[in-house]
C-alpha cells in the first residue's frame, strides 16, 4: 500500500494510531470511531504557514489521514472537518451495503435489479459511465457489475475471518452460476432521464475496485476549488497530493512492502506533486484456508483470486484512473501489464513480485530502499 512516509518530530503517535487500525482491519475487527477526528497534531512550520494532520476512520472502511498546511491550527480542522464531510458523501453515495435517508445509492439500485430503473444524481451517472469505459479500456479486467460473485467471496471471507479454523472456499459451481448475472451490456445508464436500471434481477453493482479512488479524485479538486493549495490526502491505499508543499518541495510517499513478516515497511518511496498514487495487493484484505492466502481482489473471467504478484502501484494525475488500472493490472500477467502502462500516456506502475524482485515502468522514478 502506498503511504505517507514524509514524516516529522511529533507525529509518532498518530503514525502508531493508524499502523495500530490498519492492523486491526486486516484481521477482520470492526471498529467503531464515534469520533469526528481522532487527531490533530502541527508536524513542521513552512513559512507563516504550519503543516498538522488529522485521521478518522469514518468512510470506505478505513483510515484517511489529511496532512495540510495553514496558518493556525483553527483554519486547518475546519479544512480538514470540511474535505471529512465530503468524502462521508461519497461513501453513502457508492455504499452497496446500507441505505440513507434522501440518497438513491448504489445499494438503492442493486435492490431495484430486474424492476425498475433508479433516478440518481449525476456524481452517480459519471462514476457508472467511468466504470463501464475501464471495462473497456482494461478487456474486462475491471467489471463494476460483478457483484454477484463478489458478495459470494465477501460472505466467504468473513466467515473465514471470524473462525478460521472453520474457513472454506466459495464452491466452483456457485461462482460460475454468479459468473453469469455479470453482463456489462445490462447496466442501463439513461443519462437523459439520469436513471441507472440493472436488467438482469440476479446482477449487482460493486464499485469498490474504483469507487474510493474516484472520491478521492473529487475530493482533491474539491480542495483546489476551496483554496487548499498544499494537500496531501492517504485514504487506505489511496494517496493524492494537491499540489506540493508551500516550499515547492514535492512529497514523499512510501510504497509498502508486501511482505508483512519481512520487519520491512517500505520497499522505496516516490515524490509526488499534484498526482495520485494507488496500490493493490494481495496483502491488504485477505483471509487463509488451509494455509494459503486468497485475496479481496477477484479475477472477472475465473471468479477466483488472482496469483500473479502480491502488489502493484499505479501512479498518473487522476485518482480514479490509478484506481482502476491497479485493480486491472493486479488481474493480468506482469508482462501484459507493463505493455498496457506503457502504452498509456501520463501511467506508470510499480510491480513487486513473489520472490520480491521490483519493476517499474519506464517513467517511475523510484527511490529503492537499500
Amino acid at each position: 500500500m502506498a503511504r505517507q512516509k514524509d514524516c516529522q518530530a511529533g507525529r509518532e503517535h498518530i503514525a502508531k494510531k493508524v499502523t495500530s487500525m490498519k492492523r486491526i482491519y486486516r484481521v477482520g475487527i470492526l471498529l467503531l470511531v464515534t469520533a469526528l477526528l481522532v487527531g490533530i497534531a502541527m508536524v513542521q512550520k513552512s513559512g507563516e504557514q504550519k503543516r498538522y494532520e488529522a485521521s478518522f476512520f469514518d468512510s470506505f472502511d478505513t483510515v484517511t489521514v489529511i496532512t495540510g498546511y495553514a496558518k493556525s491550527q483553527e483554519d486547518f480542522e475546519m479544512q480538514a472537518k470540511r474535505l471529512q464531510e465530503k468524502l462521508r458523501e461519497y461513501h453513502e453515495l457508492f455504499d452497496i451495503y446500507h441505505t440513507y435517508e434522501g440518497i438513491h445509492n448504489i445499494k438503492t439500485i442493486n435492490d431495484a435489479a430486474g424492476k425498475e430503473p433508479i433516478k440518481v444524481n449525476e456524481e452517480l451517472i459519471n462514476l457508472l459511465k467511468f466504470g463501464r469505459d475501464m471495462y473497456e479500456k482494461t478487456q474486462g479486467r475491471l467489471n463494476i457489475v460483478y457483484g454477484s460473485v463478489l458478495s459470494v467471496w465477501h460472505e466467504y471471507r468473513e466467515q473465514g475471518i471470524a473462525q478460521p479454523e472453520h474457513a472454506q472456499l466459495p464452491p466452483q459451481e456457485l461462482l460460475d452460476e454468479r459468473r453469469q448475472h455479470t453482463d456489462i451490456s445490462k447496466l442501463v445508464i439513461d443519462e437523459e432521464n439520469s436513471t441507472v436500471f440493472l436488467e438482469d434481477e440476479e446482477m449487482s453493482l460493486d464499485v469498490g475496485s474504483i469507487g474510493k479512488g474516484y472520491a478521492v479524485q473529487r475530493l482533491s479538486e474539491y480542495a483546489r476549488e476551496s483554496g487548499m493549495e498544499h494537500m496531501l490526502f492517504s485514504v487506505g491505499g489511496n494517496v493524492c497530493a494537491v499540489g506540493d508543499k508551500p516550499d515547492g518541495a514535492p512529497w514523499r510517499v512510501g510504497i509498502e512492502n508486501p511482505d508483512l513478516e519481512s520487519g520491512k515497511g517500505y520497499v522505496g518511496t516516490v515524490e509526488i506533486s499534484g498526482k495520485s498514487i494507488v496500490t493493490s495487493g494481495d496483502y491488504q484484505r485477505f483471509y487463509e484456508v488451509d494455509g494459503k492466502r486468497y485475496c479481496h481482489i477477484i479475477h472477472p473471467d475465473t471468479g477466483m483470486p488472482p496469483e500473479h504478484f502480491p502488489s502493484v502501484s499505479v501512479l498518473t494525475e487522476d485518482s480514479g484512473i490509478a484506481d482502476a488500472l491497479s485493480t486491472s493490472l493486479f488481474n493480468m500477467e506482469f508482462e501484459e501489464g507493463m505493455e498496457l502502462v506503457e502504452s498509456l500516456p501520463e501511467v506508470e506502475a510499480l510491480w513487486i513480485m513473489e520472490d520480491g524482485g521490483i519493476h517499474w515502468t519506464s517513467g517511475f522514478e523510484f527511490n529503492e530502499e537499500k
